[in-house]
């Protein structure tokens, strides 16, 4: 590919003195017919080439084609303000980036490779039993968490926390996860460490996650939590989108009710969505 991009870029011919077309006389049109059927990252990087690839690479077109068809309904909900002068290459970049939601509990963004839609909520947008005794349950501070701030659960006997989404999310299959920590992490002297003075209970009986949808569709499983000290993205389920012009609920339960033995020590930071086929790319229970 290098030796037909040097040729193409010479400027003379080779004794006959006639010149030859260079990569930079090729229309921007064509160009971009190319860039279309290239991922955003291929595009930015072609960008750099010359005058024709940086033009061809904000053609509305191109960038329409890698936006979510339902990005309209995107923009208006997430975005403040978008100038109408805004080509789809600014609207593009402006949804990559964390878009806050819902006074700041929930959070969507564009994967910049693909364009799939990710969702991050918040703690603090979920419903935690006994969040308000600070005998049990403490908002900490952390700069782990993209919401800065965790809730940690020192001990409770009934263990139960629950949320719900309403979203029109893009056609696709989504994956649901618990993003969870056993035990709290701190600085010392520069280093990460973490407590597990509080950490007890989770290896008697597993936590049950569920989810359910406005459209029918149930997902559960069950896990043990383990690996105090690391954040673990807990899989809850997997749901499909079959139409973006309605809003999707999304419910979804984590609990651990058995009144025999109290548990604590846990780090809930956070409930995160992502395209499906994401998931290998992630660490997951």
């Amino acid at each position: 590919m290098g030796v037909g991009i040097s040729s193409l870029t010479s400027a003379a011919g080779e004794g006959d003195g006639c010149l030859k077309p260079g990569l930079g006389d090729v229309p921007e049109s064509c160009v971009a017919s190319v860039l279309m059927h290239l991922s955003p990252p291929e595009i930015c990087r072609l960008a750099r080439l010359n005058r024709a690839f940086h033009g061809a690479s904000s053609a509305d077109f191109v960038w329409e084609l890698k936006l979510p068809g339902n990005y309209r309904y995107l923009v208006n909900k997430l975005l403040d303000e978008v100038p109408e002068n805004f080509g789809k290459k600014e609207i593009y970049a402006r949804l990559c980036r964390p878009n806050p939601f819902d006074d700041g509990t929930k959070e969507v963004w564009l994967e910049k490779g693909t364009g799939r839609i990710c969702m991050s909520i918040s703690s603090k947008a979920l419903l935690i039993t006994g969040i308000d005794d600070r005998r049990y349950w403490n908002y900490i501070p952390t700069q782990e968490s993209r919401f800065h701030t965790v809730a940690y659960l020192q001990q409770i006997w009934w263990f139960e926390v629950d949320g719900e989404v309403e979203f029109q999310f893009p056609v696709g299959t989504y994956s649901l996860f618990f993003r969870l920590q056993l035990g709290r992490t701190s600085k010392r002297f520069g280093r990460r460490v973490c407590n597990p003075e509080h950490v007890h209970g989770w290896d008697i009986k597993p936590v049950r996650f569920q989810l359910s949808t406005s459209d029918g569709q149930h997902s559960q499983s069950q896990c043990y939590l383990d690996e105090p000290g690391n954040w673990i993205n807990y899989h809850v389920g997997d749901f499909a989108v079959e139409s973006s012009d309605a809003p999707t609920k999304v419910k979804f339960s984590m609990t651990q009710i058995d009144c025999t033995h109290t548990k604590g020590g846990l780090c809930v930071d956070s409930v995160l969505i992502y395209p499906s086929e994401s998931r290998e790319k992630r660490k997951l229970c």
